[in-house]
């Protein structure tokens, strides 16, 4: 198996991390950053969008998969994994957000995973950093 591909995408906004982070742990507005149809399976064990809260995601014609937040540190870190269904093998987000100088908020976004099928992930990293790249703009000014 090769070596785990990483996507990673930084975007600036006008916002504080506060407002950022409400947007991105809120799981129905993922589904215009990824391109996906997104659907809240489960609340978090705590609150809402905290630990433990799941989505499902179905994009395009592949299979559904859902995603668990493992980590909900308000207004800074969000971290997640696949938990079921997904031909991709070890895959985990992060999403850091960082204020900037002028109150706003740089989020550096990784996503790392693997896929038994040769050349399958490097097609997938490629699309995934195209369709957050170009869908991150879109959630908070």
């Amino acid at each position: 198996m090769a070596a785990p591909t990483r996507v990673r995408v930084s975007q600036i906004y006008t916002s504080s991390p506060e407002v950022v982070f409400d947007a991105l742990a809120e799981h129905e507005n993922l589904g215009p950053v990824l391109g996906a149809k997104v659907r809240r399976v489960k609340d978090g064990d705590s609150e809402r969008n905290g630990v433990g809260s799941t989505r499902s995601l179905k994009i395009g014609p592949l299979p559904g998969f859902e995603e668990t937040t493992t980590v909900a540190d308000r207004p800074t870190l969000i971290e997640y994994k696949i938990t079921k269904g997904s031909p991709l093998k070890g895959h985990w987000g992060r999403q850091a957000l960082t204020p900037t100088a002028d109150g706003g908020t740089r989020l550096d976004y990784t996503i790392g995973f693997d896929a038994a099928v040769p050349g399958l992930a490097v097609v997938v990293g490629k699309i995934l950093t195209l369709a957050i790249g170009k869908g991150l703009p879109k959630l908070v000014p």
